[in-house]
This record gives structure tokens, sequence and C-alpha cells, in this order.
């Protein structure tokens, strides 16, 4: 089966992923948006810089006994995005999410700024009634605007609650306006922590088409200083590791993965964000691929 996704350029495959989307039933899509940063901008170059790392890390993981070897999935390159334009990236990275969805596929998005999630939402929607989403981030990101912007990196969350069907659960927040307290989802709002909430909430997911989106920023700087938005105080990057083997019981409801915010100039010299990156796009192939 062909698949017409729009426009794309290959910065290098992931570490042990075929090129055919078609054979695949996952699929890395890089979704390189830069358009609303308001501290450090460069996320556009984080697709190509988890690629280019991913090679420093075995295809085996001992936590999940599984290896990226055994696994259908592909790496359909870098969707081209006009730089500024947001709408229509919006746009592409809907059209090219819906399109993989469609097709029975489970799009693995690597941003890019965190914008790029409810645009794919809106893609996982063409398909779906209703989507539960795991919103794991510093920020809050529930400003009906910012900086004279509706839409940027910081409202994401408070557009994807006015979805139609959308549920939407915050974990691991550890910073927020004032204002934004009063967008909070309800029950579904946990701060400062991530493991032990998710295990808590665990049960309500059962049978839910999930939608995970992590934020790197959510990682303490110690252990992540490459992200647009550092906040300190964070979890370590063991704690983010921990969340798969509670996780992959659901790979049957998942329905798509992102990962985003990291910021490669803001890196260190051994790029350990970016290394983090890609191990956490390993553990999520593992997990919710079969």
């Amino acid at each position: 089966m062909n698949i017409e996704l729009p426009l794309r350029e290959n910065s290098g495959l992931f570490m042990a992923a075929q090129d055919d989307p078609a054979a695949a039933r996952g699929v890395i899509l890089g979704a390189p948006l830069d358009d609303t940063g308001s501290f450090r901008t460069g996320s556009r170059f984080a697709p190509a810089a988890v690629r280019r790392v991913s090679r420093a890390l075995e295809e085996y993981s001992i936590t999940l006994d599984r290896t990226l070897e055994q696994l259908p999935f592909a790496d359909a390159g870098d969707l081209l995005l006009a730089p500024g334009d947001t709408q229509n990236s919006r746009r592409t990275i809907a059209r090219a999410t819906s399109t993989l969805v469609g097709a029975g596929k489970i799009p693995f998005l690597i941003g890019g700024e965190h914008t790029i999630t409810l645009a794919a939402v809106e893609g996982c929607l063409e398909h779906r009634d209703s989507l539960t989403i795991l919103y794991i981030d510093a920020h809050a990101d529930l400003r009906p605007s910012y900086m004279n912007l509706p839409l940027s990196h910081a409202s994401v969350a408070y557009h994807l609650q006015h979805l139609p069907g959308v549920t939407l659960y915050e974990l691991g927040v550890r910073s927020a306006d004032r204002e934004e307290l009063s967008h909070i989802p309800g029950n579904h709002f946990f701060p400062f922590s991530l493991y032990e909430p998710l295990k808590q909430i665990l049960p309500l997911l059962a049978g839910q088409p999930l939608y995970i989106s992590l934020d790197m920023d959510v990682v303490d700087p110690a252990f992540a200083p490459g992200v647009s938005a550092p906040e300190p105080g964070g979890i370590t990057s063991g704690e983010l590791l921990q969340i798969f083997p509670l996780l992959k019981p659901f790979w049957e409801q998942v329905v798509a993965f992102d990962l985003v915010e990291i910021c490669p100039a803001y890196d260190d010299s051994a790029a350990i964000t970016a290394l983090l990156g890609a191990k956490i796009m390993r553990e999520a192939l593992l997990s919710f691929i079969r």
C-alpha cells in the first residue's frame, strides 16, 4: 500500500529503522516546527540530532527485553515546514498524522516545539471519536494566548482541552502562571511528579485510545540541559524511563506518540539531551509496536 505523505526530507535514519513506511507498523516522523519559542529557539534541529546519536545506543532494551531489530518500523524523515507559516505547518502535520493513522500506522513524532501536538491530535481525531492524552511537561501550557499569539507552545494544553472528544491528563507540571490555574483540567492535573500519579490513573485508561506527548523539559536540566524552556526541580532521566514498563500493557490503545522541545544548540558537548531523546524513542517504539 502506497502512503502519500506531505513533502519530506531525509536527515538520516533512526537506528535499525526501515525507510519504507508502507511496510511498517510504527513510523518515525520529524515535525521541525520552531515558530513560537519564547526563550530558546532551535528545536527544529532536534529530529536530526536524535537520529544522529541514536546509533550510540543498543537496539536491545534490558528493561523491556525486546530489540528494535524485531520491529516493523520505519523512519519517514522530516516534514518540510516553512518557517513562520505556523498555520500551514499545523495543517501539514495534521495531514501527515491523519494519513499514517488512517493507514493503520502509529506515528512517532519528533518535534519541534510542543505546538506540533495540537496538529497531530487533530489528525488523529479524523479517525477516532475520542482520544485520551497523557501530557507530560514541566509547564502547564494552559494560557489562552501568549505574547499576542492565540496559538503557541504555551497554549497547547488549553487548546487541546477544547477539542471535542479529548480527555487531557497533565503530569509532571512544576511551572504555571497564576491565571493558568483557573484552566486546570479538573482532577486530571498531577504536578511535580510523574511515575506515581501515572500508576494511579492507569485503571482509568483501560480501553481508551491514547495519545502520549512528552516534553523533554519535564526532566530536570541537570539531566536534560538542551531544551527550549528549562525549568529547575524536575524528575530524573531514570524516573522518566520507568514509565514505559507501566505503559507497555496499553500498546493496543496507543494511537500516536510525540517527543518535543529538545533544543540541540543548548545541549552540552556530550549531547546528553539528544541521547536521552533517542533512548526515549527506542523505549516508546519497543513498548507500543507489535
